[in-house]
């Protein structure tokens, strides 16, 4: 699997035929320094974990430029496909959906979910939510990006349910957990995840500037980090 990290919770997954777009926050990311076009091309699904304008970013005019299917709660698929998303699959907590090479099951996150509207009313956009793609390839990782969260013991059900091999981890406080909460859920609730890829960090100024601080807080397992700069790949 080729794992490509745009920065803030924003990735791209490929593997087989398929093109997974994570939380695709593009335009107004300050630290994506690509175009939308070719961070998108060829995408077949865009997943989302909840619904904020951080995380929902450029959703709309993706899958209207490559057809790609949003998968996402109930509430932001009616919502997002009354702004022109074709070909949506709506699920909520707890459920798995098939995408054919691959799944994707919803999990708990402990965050909000509202999108206020140019008029100023708030829009409900259902749970917050994160997210694991684990493709039917055995010798492909399973993907667990916890959205926007904090640190919580289910953290170790999700690990026992989906056994992910890759974990993408909010660090950036103020919004999610920090440094402290995020290494504590990678070392107490998921010791058995090899590849820890931090996000949501160093986009705004308010949350932390860089993930040092949650590299030094894994303290003897910071080998199982990886820390790719935006806009760069690696395999898993």
């Amino acid at each position: 699997m080729k794992i490509t990290w745009f920065g803030h919770s924003a990735f791209r997954l490929e593997f087989g035929k398929s093109v997974v777009l994570i939380d695709p926050f593009l335009t107004g990311n300050s630290t994506f320094k690509g175009t939308v076009e070719e961070a998108s091309k060829g995408a077949t699904h865009v997943v989302l974990t909840h619904g904020h304008g951080d995380h929902i970013g450029d959703t709309v005019a993706i899958a209207k430029a490559t057809g790609a299917k949003l998968v996402t709660n109930f509430e932001l698929c009616q919502y997002l496909g009354r702004k022109g998303v074709e070909k949506t699959d709506p699920m909520n907590t707890g459920g798995t959906t098939d995408q054919g090479e691959f799944t994707v099951s919803l999990t708990i996150a402990f965050h909000s979910s509202v999108e206020v509207d140019d008029n100023g009313a708030f829009n409900n956009l259902g749970l917050p939510n994160g997210v694991v793609i684990t493709p039917k390839d055995s010798s492909q990782p399973a993907v667990y990006h916890m959205g926007d969260t904090d640190v919580f013991s289910d953290m170790a059900l999700v690990g026992e349910l989906y056994r992910p091999k890759v974990a993408m981890v909010p660090v950036g406080d103020r919004f999610t957990m920090g440094a402290r909460g995020a290494a504590l859920a990678m070392k107490r609730f998921l010791p058995d995840v090899p590849v820890v890829v931090p996000c949501h960090f160093g986009t705004f100024p308010i949350i932390a500037p860089s993930a040092d601080e949650f590299i030094r807080e894994m303290g003897d397992q910071s080998g199982r980090v990886r820390l790719p700069k935006p806009g760069e790949s690696f395999e898993v």
